[in-house]
């Protein structure tokens, strides 16, 4: 539904999802949500409307970036060409669980802009937030910038998760968390690929700089990579470690309680007498 002040899910069907984000309304596709629209009359008051043949219309189209305030962190948002506006609201939910792993230290891939990197550096918690986009990363600095946390000791690196997990590797480094958020397909630096075949070998490589008793929390908008598949992907490892991994969807809900399904998430806890 809504995170107390900054995010809500109005109503959803038609093919679309009709947004509120701070103070706009925003109107965008939904693949798959093809039931009836139940308020058909708010989406006439939409200040943002993107269609993916004519991009963004409404008459806020040229006001440029507005702020949003979600669990706890100030973020710019602005339409992109891509239909994003700068926070995946599906992963407002995903903080708390994240927060309550007693990290000291974690690294967030795939960081975008920054909303779980902002949430833990607020908890006090050392990120490194590594994206292979540079607009993306100095978008998260000024968001970080916005929520007062630019101060806080977090590591700004624009690199491809794999080349960077391996150089972190052969520097002997480990992190008590590793947050990743792949997106389907991608370039890095140098136009190096991406895409969701490296998944497996990318764990692997993560799963070596994991400091004992590490979490793990990897998200997915792939409509191929359910929870299922991710679960078995991130349980991948030496029988004589095995991963309680814990599996589910990423959704949003609107006020009367219609799910908008938006990806899936698995994750391993970190385990309780971890140093």
């Amino acid at each position: 539904m809504t995170d107390a002040t900054g995010y809500a899910l109005l109503d959803v069907g038609g093919g679309g999802r009709l947004e509120r984000f701070g103070d706009r309304i925003v109107d965008r596709p939904a693949p798959g949500a093809f039931d009836d629209r139940h308020d058909p009359g708010a989406w006439r008051a939409a200040d943002l409307r993107f269609d993916r043949d004519r991009g963004w219309t409404g008459p806020a189209t040229d006001a440029g970036a507005w702020t949003v305030d979600v669990a706890g962190v100030t973020l710019e948002l602005r339409p992109t060409d891509a239909g994003q506006v700068g926070l995946f609201p599906e992963h407002i939910a995903t903080v708390p669980w994240m927060l309550g792993q007693g990290a000291r230290t974690v690294l967030s891939l795939f960081a975008y802009t920054g909303l779980s990197t902002l949430a833990l550096a607020r908890a006090g918690v050392a990120v490194t937030h590594v994206d292979a986009s540079r607009p993306a990363v100095a978008w998260a600095r000024r968001n970080a910038e916005r929520s007062g946390l630019a101060g806080r000791p977090t590591r700004w690196i624009v690199d491809d998760a794999m080349g960077y997990v391996a150089r972190e590797a052969r520097r002997g480094r480990t992190y008590d968390g590793i947050v990743l958020d792949p997106p389907t397909y991608g370039h890095g630096p140098g136009r190096r690929p991406w895409s969701m075949d490296e998944l497996a070998r990318l764990l692997a490589a993560c799963r070596s700089i994991l400091a004992p008793g590490g979490f793990m929390h990897l998200t997915a908008h792939t409509p191929e990579y359910g929870p299922d598949r991710l679960g078995l992907l991130l349980a991948a490892r030496p029988a004589s470690a095995p991963a309680a991994v814990t599996t589910g969807g990423l959704a949003v809900e609107t006020r009367d309680g219609r799910a908008l399904d938006l990806g899936a998430y698995a994750r391993v806890a970190r385990t309780p007498d971890a140093a």
